[in-house]
């Protein structure tokens, strides 16, 4: 018998099984669970409860049994519900008329190839670039441009405020603002072929960004000194969660308005920028610290 075959029958004599071909013992009997169960909720701890005071991010939401608890499985899916809507909508082909803007558009034909072929939506298509070249202003300090980017509904809602805004303080600091514009299925290096066109020195995209939970009305801004068409992510500065529960688009317009005067004082952007002379202006959009407590606006409010 080989050493496999008498370890096997030792351990089957051990479970007082010589006999392989013999039925199992019976089990032991098992109580019956209850017919229902109704487990605890774990409410959430001290510090998931401070903690959730500096993010619109689900923290320490509890728990019941193994599950969700009802109300937090409802928010979620409300506010899973906003960045859908917001990735989904469309900037009409008629609202930058509408709103006294230029309209451009980038070589993207339509919704879903936007959202699939960023590449395209980071260069203008050939009537847009003629229309650009005949109509915009040139040789201009700051060119903004207002973009759906991936939230048509930022766009068409604080857009213009934000547009506004940063348009005037760049005026009040004597700077000369170029043609208002809007870009349809743009993505944030479009900002590029339009400032190097015009010959901008500072180049401002504004642009609906990527929704979170909850969150599909914010803009961010990327700036870049002397746009050219290559120009990297590393040449940019941004600032991100405009909205009316973020940062205002007025305080939002005023802190641009200083970093394209910045810029332009010396001659470079992105990484390069020193910004530690404007850290009281420009508030944490100059530091890297923690930002002010944020309020988080329920979507679905649970009746008890």
């Amino acid at each position: 018998m080989s050493v496999t075959r008498k370890l096997i029958a030792d351990l089957r004599l051990r479970l007082g099984h010589a006999d392989p071909m013999a039925p199992p013992p019976p089990l032991p009997e098992i109580a019956r669970p209850p017919q229902r169960v109704f487990p605890s909720r774990r409410e959430r701890s001290a510090f998931a409860a401070s903690a959730s005071k500096h993010t619109t991010a689900l923290v320490g939401i509890g728990a019941v049994g193994t599950r969700y608890a009802t109300d937090v499985v409802l928010q979620f899916q409300a506010e899973l519900a906003v960045a859908h809507g917001a990735v989904g909508a469309e900037l009409p082909d008629d609202w930058a008329q509408q709103n006294g803007l230029l309209p451009l558009q980038s070589r993207v034909g339509n919704h879903r190839e936007f959202l699939l072929r960023p590449d395209l939506g980071r260069r203008l298509d050939e009537e847009s670039r003629r229309r650009l070249e005949e109509r915009a202003q040139k040789d201009v300090d700051v060119q903004p441009i207002l973009a759906d980017g991936l939230s048509a509904v930022a766009c068409m809602g604080s857009g213009l405020r934000l547009l506004e805004a940063f348009s005037t303080a760049c005026r009040g600091r004597g700077l000369s603002v170029g043609t208002p514009i809007c870009a349809k299925f743009a993505r944030v290096w479009l900002e590029d072929e339009i400032g190097e066109v015009v010959r901008a020195k500072v180049a401002c995209i504004l642009l609906g960004e990527r929704p979170g939970l909850g969150t599909g009305d914010g803009l961010s801004a990327y700036m870049v000194y002397q746009p050219s068409i290559g120009k990297t992510d590393g040449e940019r500065n941004m600032i991100s969660n405009i909205h009316p529960r973020g940062m205002p688009p007025e305080v939002a317009g005023t802190r641009l308005a200083l970093l394209a005067e910045a810029m332009i004082r010396q001659r470079v952007s992105g990484v390069e920028l020193d910004l530690t002379g404007l850290a009281s202006q420009l508030g944490e959009a100059a530091g890297g610290g923690y930002r002010a407590p944020q309020e988080r606006v329920r979507l679905v409010e649970v009746l008890t």
